[in-house]
């Protein structure tokens, strides 16, 4: 392999945050696009704490991708048909 060729297995990482292995926090427009909701309903969420959040500063919430996830699959209903 010469050095134009380029080795798939070696792929470079996306940003520096892939690198360190960290999440970037989302915000509440981002979480509720996510989710397939309103932000309103995020934040009425919030306020009566039923979904997993932080703040930064006390003032701006901040929401993580994977627990959001987890949170949302507690609410996953198989419709399918068995039989």
């Amino acid at each position: 392999m010469n050095a134009t060729q380029e080795n798939p297995t070696l792929r470079q990482p996306v940003d520096q945050r892939e690198i360190q292995g960290l999440e970037v926090p989302v915000d509440v427009k981002t979480a509720a696009r996510f989710l397939g909701v309103s932000p309103s309903l995020v934040y009425a969420y919030v306020e009566r704490k039923q979904i997993p959040h932080f703040r930064l500063m006390g003032r701006c919430i901040r929401f993580s991708l994977s627990e959001l996830e987890k949170w949302r699959q507690k609410f996953f209903v198989d419709g399918g048909i068995n039989g």
